[in-house]
């Protein structure tokens, strides 16, 4: 029992190589490459990619000083046929790509539509009798003006005339509407040093049959510049709103632009 206490206390490693050769073992295995489904599928196409390269005769030998000069131009003619024969192939299959797919969704177009109805050939079209015939000979039986050959009362006739001619006198009379619009405009100065009641004098000056200037006043916009807002009423058969924005810009000294804030029908 002293001994087995002993050997209990003993901190010495008996088994340490037993432990070392596992341990090389493990470091050595993993060392190791892993063949791999994949990886013998790639060994198996570089080994024949190298037979394939083998195959191949050697490379031409370059022409030596007294050997006649290659014809370079040749061969880039023959290059650029080339490229050119490859874009052409290249246009005629994309082509013939897009008539196929065409001729394919054309194919499943007519197979979804439903097939025609096929008309019995005993069918006849049904004739409807024209009946254009009996309402013109009945509109010839009625004379909605009379005819010249009835003999009118004299008295009628002078009770017609008479009502006509009232008639067109009062139509005369009848004023006629015109069409005039109110518009009122914002004229904008170039600066706050602008002399606006002079701006509004020079407007007010521009002056054509069917204009009438109204009521105006300054409307603060920024940084102490004031707009002018002007109203008018126009007739628009006479006076053009172009026409008169034109005018108004004519003001080179005074007006920077011209706005229409509201335009209304009277």
């Amino acid at each position: 029992m002293a001994l087995v206490a002993a050997l209990s206390q003993e901190k010495f490693w008996f088994d340490k190589s037993k432990y070392d050769d596992a341990e090389a073992a493990y470091y050595q295995k993993s060392a190791q490459v892993i063949n791999t489904p994949l990886a013998n599928e790639v060994a198996k196409a570089r080994q024949q990619l190298l037979e394939i390269r083998n195959q191949f005769p050697d490379p031409l030998q370059l022409p030596t000083p007294t050997s006649a000069p290659i014809d370079t131009s040749a061969l880039k003619f023959f290059e650029k046929k080339m490229v050119e024969f490859h874009n052409v192939i290249s246009n005629f299959e994309s082509r013939f790509n897009a008539i196929e797919s065409r001729l394919i969704g054309l194919e499943n177009t007519l197979k979804q539509t439903p097939s025609e109805c096929k008309l019995s050939s005993n069918v006849k079209p049904v004739s409807i009798p024209s009946k254009v015939e009996s309402k013109k000979d009945a509109d010839d039986d009625v004379d909605l003006f009379g005819s010249d050959s009835e003999e009118e009362n004299e008295e009628a006739v002078k009770i017609r005339e008479e009502r006509l001619a009232a008639y067109n006198a009062k139509k005369s009379k009848k004023p006629q509407l015109i069409a005039k619009s109110n518009i009122i405009l914002d004229i904008k100065p170039w600066d706050d040093e602008t002399d606006m009641k002079k701006m509004e004098e020079e407007v007010r000056k521009i002056e054509t049959d069917g204009l009438i200037w109204g009521a105006a006043k300054l409307v603060p916009l920024a940084y102490g510049i004031h707009k002018l807002q002007i109203s008018c009423v126009v007739e628009d058969d006479k006076v053009s709103v172009d026409w008169l924005q034109e005018e108004i810009e004519k003001l080179e000294d005074y007006v920077q632009s011209i706005d229409i804030a509201a335009f209304n029908k009277v």
